[in-house]
């Protein structure tokens, strides 16, 4: 990342699902950078709030909730620089055939629907100050590679994908640039859960337990510090709206990395 920290000092980000794993990773590396946060999680973020910190336990969902998150932000920082709608689940891990109705709702309620919540609150935000910024949606390589076993993971990243897009075509001349990222595989929570799946559910199950014996994973870090340059250093800025982050340690390669995150 060419971005120097001292740009970085005195910029607001906001990052959803900041408790652990990715997000909390993000949070950590944000605040070393200088940026001030705000942040939300259905259990408590990894910071409490602060001088440069907001934190709330909130779902992502709670559309009432995160306008008024947004409105103390507003006051306390002002405008919101780059957001990131980072919350979501994996759940269920079965053949479509055996997910219930209710689990099925429950996860696209949460992985796409929690989007959309949070992107409207972001664009409404960037409208009424009239100002640019960043959004960035985590999406996963399962937004292209179908996986058996993650019927429900697969729809709403792909999702994701597609509505990212819509919203940076209808953004653009208003000063936002908006990203769908696969941050590729870290060893998160989200990554236990996939190694404890049986082969009947899950039959790539063995491919992750390898990456798990041979370490092969980007870490949380190296993902912000890439959701950073892409935010705010203009020499990094995609083409695209979909972007799929290098494998760490491989710059340079044209190869994409192949795995869901």
């Amino acid at each position: 990342m060419t971005t120097t920290t001292s740009s970085l000092e005195g910029k607001v980000a906001f990052i959803s699902g900041a408790s652990r794993g990715i997000g909390a990773g993000m949070a950590e590396c944000f605040a070393q950078a200088g940026l001030c946060l705000i942040l939300c999680s259905r259990t408590p973020p990894i910071f409490e709030s602060s001088d440069s910190v907001i934190a709330r336990s909130l779902d992502a969902r709670d559309e009432k909730g995160l306008d008024e998150l947004v409105e103390l932000a507003e006051q306390r920082f002002g405008g919101i620089d780059l957001w990131v709608n980072n919350a979501g689940v994996l759940d269920p891990i079965q053949p479509v055939r055996d997910v219930s109705l209710a689990d099925f709702r429950e996860h696209i309620d949460i992985n796409l629907t929690g989007v959309f919540v949070g992107s409207r609150a972001y664009v409404r935000h960037l409208r009424r100050l009239e100002r640019e910024g960043v959004l960035i949606n985590v999406s996963s390589g399962a937004a292209w590679n179908p996986y058996a076993g993650w019927g429900a993971y697969c729809a709403g990243k792909a999702g994701v994908e597609r509505l990212t897009e819509v919203i940076a075509v209808e953004e653009a001349a208003a000063g936002l640039r908006a990203y769908s990222i696969a941050p590729g595989v870290v060893d998160t929570a989200m990554q236990t859960r996939i190694r404890e799946s049986t082969p009947e559910d899950f039959p790539d199950v063995e491919h992750f337990r390898e990456r798990k014996r041979d370490s092969a994973f980007n870490s949380a870090r190296y993902v912000a510090e890439e959701f950073l340059a892409i935010a705010f250093d203009p020499s990094r800025r995609p083409e695209m709206v979909e972007v799929r982050l290098e494998d760490e340690g491989a710059a340079g390669s044209t190869d994409a990395p192949k795995d869901a995150a």
